[in-house]
């Protein structure tokens, strides 16, 4: 399903910020920054794009308290998914002035019915030197056209995507979905009934890593995007942080005031049982994609599949035949 959200005018460019050559091009201000770049500008330095039920949360309070970076009062923004949707907005945090001014903007920019990224860019203003990023993981859902404009008008932004096994993640949407009462109750152990909700589209379009990956890969330069995994929050979150810190631009052997690596409140949050009979419904339900995503994202990702018994040889098998019929196709096209 695509979906488009009306867009403020201007003159079309080349996507992912390239020229007609296939370099990426640099804007330049009259000092020398890049457009919307240079540090200190106002501009998000990056995007945490998802996976919902994936360790954004953790994320965000990871790098709230650290020096290195100012954070906006409230976690997810939902500007670049929720543009038509201007709802009032409350921030848990309001120490100063300058979150008082954010959540100000914030507002006044929700009541506009086109996508204005110029101020967009201007809610990061209070960062200062430091750095600074919007932590939605619903940018998971965002289409193509979007995502294109939201890169070219930041060519130099920076995207982070957790992955999670999508049988677990979806299992604690769900959960999560029932304790919030935006899904109505089910009989958790009945598997026909659990399939159904995964059918939901809310469910199902954030359900697919490989695909959520390929859309922001069309549009983000290799080196400014990362695939990070919940397992290593579940085993390490201390590596997991550091290597995050990193990519970012921040100081990982700096502390995020006292807060701890491992910390995660989500992580006691009750969950509906899950049981063995629905776990393995539910893996089938998954399983071209749990194998797709040990070819595409590699990493932790290789280890999914056999989690829940498959094979990967009769997935590469699949794959050559697919591409042995692809070239009887094209050798008879010829």
């Amino acid at each position: 399903m695509r979906w488009s959200l009306p867009f403020k005018s201007r003159n079309s460019s080349p996507r992912n910020g390239c020229n007609g050559n296939g370099n990426y091009r640099h804007s330049h201000n009259g000092n020398g920054d890049h457009r919307n770049g240079g540090t200190g500008a106002s501009r998000p330095d990056f995007l945490c794009v998802g996976a919902q039920k994936a360790g954004t949360s953790w994320l965000y309070r990871q790098l709230e308290p650290h020096p290195d970076f100012w954070m906006p009062p409230v976690k997810e923004l939902h500007y670049l998914n929720q543009l038509t949707k201007a709802r009032r907005i409350h921030g848990p945090r309001c120490a100063d002035e300058r979150d008082a001014s954010f959540m100000d903007s914030m507002q006044s920019l929700r009541g506009r019915f086109y996508l204005d990224l110029d101020n967009y860019g201007r809610l990061f203003q209070h960062k200062g030197e430091r750095l600074s990023g919007d932590i939605s993981p619903a940018y998971s859902t965002l289409n193509d056209e979007i995502i294109e404009r939201v890169v070219d008008h930041f060519p130099d932004l920076k995207v982070v995507f957790l992955a999670r096994d999508p049988v677990e993640r979806a299992w604690s949407q769900l959960s999560m979905g029932v304790r919030l009462g935006t899904i109505n109750k089910f009989d958790a152990a009945d598997p026909d009934e659990v399939v159904c909700n995964l059918l939901n589209p809310g469910v199902l379009i954030r359900s697919h890593p490989t695909k959520i990956v390929a859309r922001w890969k069309r549009y983000v330069r290799p080196e400014n995007f990362r695939i990070y995994f919940f397992d290593d929050l579940e085993e390490n979150p201390a590596e997991l942080r550091r290597s995050i810190l990193r990519f970012l631009g921040g100081d990982p052997d700096k502390p995020s005031g006292g807060l701890k690596p491992h910390e995660n409140s989500d992580a006691g949050r009750d969950k509906l049982r899950l049981t063995a009979r629905v776990r393995d419904r539910m893996a089938r339900f998954f399983e071209h994609e749990l194998k797709a995503c040990a070819l595409k994202l590699g990493g932790r990702a290789k280890s999914w599949p056999t989690r829940y018994g498959f094979s990967m040889l009769l997935f590469f098998w699949d794959l050559l035949d697919d591409s042995i019929d692809l070239l009887f196709w094209c050798d008879w096209v010829c």
